[in-house]
């Protein structure tokens, strides 16, 4: 609705221009940064038919190990050069909890002694659970799995 005054009509539309050009640059930065969120280092993990859920591996104090195919280990993203190292970097990261796990995300192809010798360094370290972690396998034009329940919901 205008308004007349004597120093002329007031035109009382809102001008979405800028609040879009806001929009469109916070949804750029998301886009960008969404990439970076993930944990660890990018590795393509084995598939089975039937994995067992790990909920806390997804969680922000959750330990990770990731072993490449080529061999290469790393916690969290730091590359581990010795078997020893991985121990002591184990030890110092789990000393002051009461929870003892660690999951280890170890490349399709990557060799199963190396994948072993990894697993006993952190059995060495003093942790009392290693989980395994692995992609479920997706069937042709099947919907993906529903997310787990808590039991009595």
């Amino acid at each position: 609705m205008a308004m007349a005054t004597k120093l002329g009509n007031y035109n009382s539309d809102i001008n979405v221009t800028p609040m879009v050009d806001v929009m469109l640059v916070l949804l750029i930065i998301f886009m960008v940064i969404t990439p970076m969120l993930q944990k660890g280092v990018n590795i393509e993990m084995a598939k089975t038919k039937n994995p067992i859920a790990m909920e806390d591996a997804d969680k922000e104090d959750a330990v990770l190990i990731a072993v490449e195919r080529d061999g290469q280990v790393y916690f969290d993203t730091e590359k581990v050069n010795s078997p020893s190292e991985l121990t002591t970097k184990v030890q110092d990261k789990l000393s002051s909890r009461q929870d003892k796990k660690i999951y280890i995300r170890a490349d399709a192809r990557a060799k199963y002694g190396k994948v072993v010798e990894v697993v006993d360094d952190v059995r060495a370290a003093g942790v009392d659970q290693v989980g395994l972690l692995t992609e479920q396998i997706q069937k042709p034009g099947a919907a993906p799995p529903p997310p787990p329940t808590a039991p009595g919901k």
